[in-house]
């Protein structure tokens, strides 16, 4: 099969085309610009992928709140030019969407058929690219996923990883909650969503649930730091994109599908903490 990857640099997209090329053909969108209707038309026109997985995205939660233009051309029409291609070439589209389609206010999981609701205009933006691949694609998977880490990239684990060194206190909001994802954990996940044409709305993620400063806290504990950690509520660090209080989000269609749960977060992290030799030195 030929997979097309958009974002291929991420964090996610490096796993991607790690895990993929070992069964598919991979090719990655390169320098093209996702904004650009008529490149990104000719583009598939000329590669015709059999899937494209598109992981191409304005993902700075914080900026987008004062760069909405650029948020909105990348989040929003990006993915409806991806999808448009997707659907004129007759390739099947892998959207990666997140949990910041919703409020946050629901109290336990989020299901994939919940109404999502975003309160910041990163998923706002997210959420109308979800719109774009719904309407323009008969064949489509809407992969929503959560707090990535990777070694591709700036991430929670590394940043803490980094303030600790400095020796200095580290303050985390523990009144947000979510679930922690591997990013080679969610690419193995979706090279096995790819291979079936069991198309919808899926929740991703690495088992289990914590708040930022648990996460924080278990971070340390792998690598037997001794930090100074102080729990803070979300008033008290004042950012300018609102969060959702409890955004985990239930993988039930994955499941109800056959596929096995990822494994916990915390496995998870000590794999990506032995990978980065993180704490070693």
């Amino acid at each position: 099969m030929k997979i097309l990857i958009t974002g291929s640099s991420g964090m996610l997209g490096g796993d991607l085309v790690d895990v993929l090329s070992l069964g598919h053909e991979v090719v990655t969108s390169g320098s093209l610009d996702i904004r650009d209707l008529d490149g990104v038309m000719e583009f598939l026109r000329e590669t015709r992928p059999d899937v494209v997985v598109h992981a191409a995205a304005f993902t700075d939660v914080d900026c987008a709140e004062t760069e909405r233009d650029t948020a909105y051309q990348v989040n929003v029409l990006g993915t409806r030019n991806i999808a448009a291609a997707a659907s004129e070439v007759g390739s099947s589209i892998l959207y990666i969407s997140t949990d910041y389609v919703f409020d946050g206010e629901k109290g336990e999981g989020y299901l994939e058929f919940d109404e999502p609701n975003p309160i910041n205009f990163y998923g706002k933006t997210k959420y109308l690219g979800e719109v774009s691949v719904r309407e323009l694609s008969e064949r489509f998977y809407i992969v929503r996923t959560s707090w990535l880490f990777g070694t591709n990239g700036r991430n929670f684990v590394r940043t803490m990883i980094e303030l600790a060194e400095m020796g200095h206190e580290i303050s985390v909001v523990d009144d947000q909650y979510g679930s922690p994802t591997y990013t080679r954990d969610l690419a193995e996940a979706i090279g096995k969503l790819v291979e079936r044409p069991a198309y919808g709305v899926y929740h991703i993620t690495n088992s289990g649930q914590c708040s930022w400063y648990e996460f924080a806290s278990d971070i340390f504990h792998e690598l037997g730091m001794e930090v100074q950690l102080k729990p803070v509520k979300s008033h008290e660090f004042p950012r300018p994109a609102r969060r959702p209080s409890f955004s985990v989000l239930r993988n039930y269609n994955w499941s109800m599908e056959g596929f096995k749960p990822l494994r916990s977060y915390r496995d998870a992290l000590k794999d990506y903490l032995k990978e980065t030799g993180a704490g070693s030195e």
